[in-house]
């Protein structure tokens, strides 16, 4: 039985636009979709999230998910929102993308079931390969006109006076070629929708198009909106870049900061886009939040469903815990439970001095630690003056001068962390 998918992403806030029918093309039964998906890197990153809950919303309304991996378009670049040329791959790297990226898609979608609408991955390089210029320009060149394709948005603007770079006849056959990748799966699966961001629109349509033509038959599009922020900046990018999937590339921390840091306005948009919870759920934690804004409970519950769900409750529990560490109330064993990496993090910008970890064995006296060693406190007079006032704690354990910091004190085996007062920082590396 399906359920009614084009309602979903509406209240959701999920749909740009539809070809009319396509509701009623959906609501007739089990019907195969697809979402196309850069494979140029070996991750995906936030922006490519929208696409892929709207595939599992699919999934969970009864329908079959296909998504796809674009090797061979990866091997040309799309125009559509870019304003120059992108890199192009080698198959081998292509291959490698496309298994790291059907691993992280397993986290959303079901591949592995015997149910009849198991989502399938597939590659279109498998399909273009094999097929000769003079082949594609002859079966599927004349069936669309060059004046079609200019009349695209994505072709306009790189041809607009304002393009400097203009635009490479690669680049201008890319719709084209995904035009034909919609057209092979209605043939070969009888995949009859491609969705994708509302800047995909003048593709998806080229699809629809070679399929009425070509196929004598039906084809829907379905677009999302191109998610924004309410400030202005651009979503899913941070000082360090994209904010990826891969753990290796944002680590779970920094995942669950981006998303605990959204705005009020963020937050209510993003948590119909970017969790599972239900419209009455999700009514309920907005009331909740707008009586006690200062809770922050949309971002809290955001980022908890969202760092789940990419990650696991246990990166969710350490990104907690290293939240805690700066904001909240911890203790030394909290610390000593944090990675290398996500220590750092956590303390990234903070200053450091490196001491000799020999001075460890016999162990390191507080206004060596805090003055005459380091640096962190002006001089040793201010060092004493701090311990008898109670505000340094080492590990953020309080500590008094007769304290010796040693080499059970070390996080990770090479870091101590020295603290005055609630947010005055300072990292001792023993070397």
């Amino acid at each position: 039985m399906v359920v009614n998918f084009v309602e979903e992403l509406k209240w959701r806030g999920m749909l740009h636009d539809a070809m009319p029918g396509t509701e009623e093309h959906l609501l007739s039964g089990m019907q195969s979709a697809y979402v196309g998906i850069d494979p140029t890197a070996d991750s995906l990153h936030i922006g490519h999230l929208v696409s892929v809950m709207m595939l599992r919303h699919f999934q969970l309304s009864g329908h079959k998910p296909y998504a796809l991996v674009g090797g061979a378009t990866g091997m040309i670049g799309d125009p559509s929102g870019k304003s120059a040329e992108r890199n192009l791959l080698d198959e081998g790297t292509l291959r490698r993308n496309q298994k790291a990226l059907k691993e992280q898609l397993s986290r959303f979608l079901d591949f592995t079931s015997d149910a009849p609408n198991a989502a399938i991955l597939v590659n279109n390089y498998d399909w273009m390969k094999n097929i000769s210029f003079l082949d594609f320009i002859r079966d599927v060149g004349k069936h669309i006109t060059v004046n079609y394709m200019m009349a695209k948005d994505s072709v306009k603007k790189r041809l607009s006076a304002e393009a400097k770079e203009g635009m490479s006849f690669t680049e201008f056959t890319y719709q084209l070629v995904q035009g034909y990748d919609f057209l092979y799966l209605y043939q070969k699966y009888n995949c009859s929708l491609q969705m994708g961001g509302s800047d995909q629109w003048g593709n998806i349509t080229t699809g629809t198009e070679l399929i009425r033509r070509i196929a004598g038959a039906k084809g829907y599009a379905l677009t999302c909106p191109l998610i924004t922020k309410a400030d202005g900046t651009k979503f899913g990018k941070t000082e360090d870049g994209n904010v990826w999937l891969d753990a290796n590339r944002t680590s779970p921390y920094k995942f669950y900061q981006y998303w605990l840091n959204t705005s009020d306005e963020d937050a209510e948009k993003y948590i119909k886009i970017f969790t599972f919870l239900t419209k009455t759920e999700i009514e309920s934690l907005v009331k909740e939040h707008q009586e006690s804004p200062h809770l922050r409970v949309l971002q809290k519950t955001l980022a908890h469903e969202i760092t789940v769900m990419v990650h696991s409750q246990e990166d969710f529990d350490n990104a907690l815990r290293a939240s805690d560490i700066l904001f909240g109330k911890s203790t030394s064993k909290d610390l000593k439970k944090l990675n290398e990496k996500t220590f750092l993090e956590v303390f990234e910008g903070v200053p450091q001095a490196t001491i000799a970890r020999i001075e460890l064995q016999t162990g390191l006296d507080m206004i060596g630690a805090l003055a005459d060693k380091t640096g962190f406190l002006s001089s040793n007079s201010e060092a004493r003056r701090e311990l008898k006032q109670n505000s340094i704690s080492v590990n953020k354990e309080k500590v008094k001068e007769d304290y010796r910091i040693k080499i059970s004190d070390l996080i990770n085996d090479k870091y101590v962390l020295l603290q005055r007062g609630k947010k005055n920082y300072f990292v001792l590396v023993a070397d």
